[in-house]
């Protein structure tokens, strides 16, 4: 029997400070290493034939942490969208980056780069991989609706959704969160109406192809009646 393959996986990146605590060290490289997972999971996703990823890699409420830790963050953001870029562009696959957020709250070199890596995008990759930054599932509802009130024409599902930030993203078949936590955290609400869900008791910097595949064949397994 042919496994299933979700078409868009969502991933709520969890763990990497406890991570650092089991190991005692500081906080700031369980997220290093929460990095080098993402590097890896790129690679698991797209062997698995999967088209798009979605990763929670920085929330609107993770602004209001400690300041060096925010900091430490955005260096690492920063410079990890620059080296994802670099590495997935080096690649014989054609594979994009997308970032979805509140962009205005980065700073202006990083949007700048964001806007030039997307401009290299390519027109019909084999997976693209949505980072989510300074993100916020309630913030983007809101700001479509402001959207949608100044264009002053009624809207459906299918218009709406084309005015949120993931337009051109299939919502998400499987999100996965890492860590044991079982909620979404103002992950992707919207469109995550009819996802399957998949909690681990795992925590990020942890998490590999291995768990991965063995999540894609529960999934496989499920009923996706999606209400009907």
């Amino acid at each position: 029997m042919q496994q299933e393959i979700p078409q868009c996986v969502g991933f709520i990146m969890d763990g990497n400070r406890r991570w650092a605590k089991a190991q005692g060290l500081p906080s700031l490289e369980g997220h290093s290493k929460g990095y080098d997972a993402l590097v890896r999971m790129i690679d698991g996703v797209h062997a698995m034939g999967v088209r798009h990823m979605v990763c929670y890699a920085f929330s609107t409420e993770n602004w209001n942490r400690g300041e060096e830790e925010v900091s430490h963050l955005m260096n690492l953001l920063e410079r990890g969208v620059r080296e994802l870029a670099d590495t997935i562009g080096s690649r014989s696959q054609k594979t994009n980056l997308r970032v979805i957020g509140e962009r205005t709250r980065l700073s202006l070199h990083m949007q700048k780069e964001i806007l030039r890596i997307e401009s290299e995008n390519v027109t019909e990759p084999e997976l693209t991989v949505w980072l989510a930054i300074s993100y916020g599932g309630r913030a983007e509802i809101v700001e479509a609706v402001n959207t949608a009130i100044t264009h002053g024409v009624p809207v459906t599902e299918a218009s709406f959704a084309n005015l949120l930030s993931t337009h051109g993203m299939p919502d998400p078949d499987l999100i996965i969160r890492t860590s044991g936590e079982q909620r979404l955290s103002n992950f992707l609400l919207w469109q995550s109406a009819y996802s399957e869900l998949f909690f681990t008791d795992t925590l990020w910097p942890d998490f590999g192809e291995t768990e991965f595949r063995a999540i894609v064949e529960a999934y496989g397994a499920r009923n996706r009646r999606r209400g009907i």
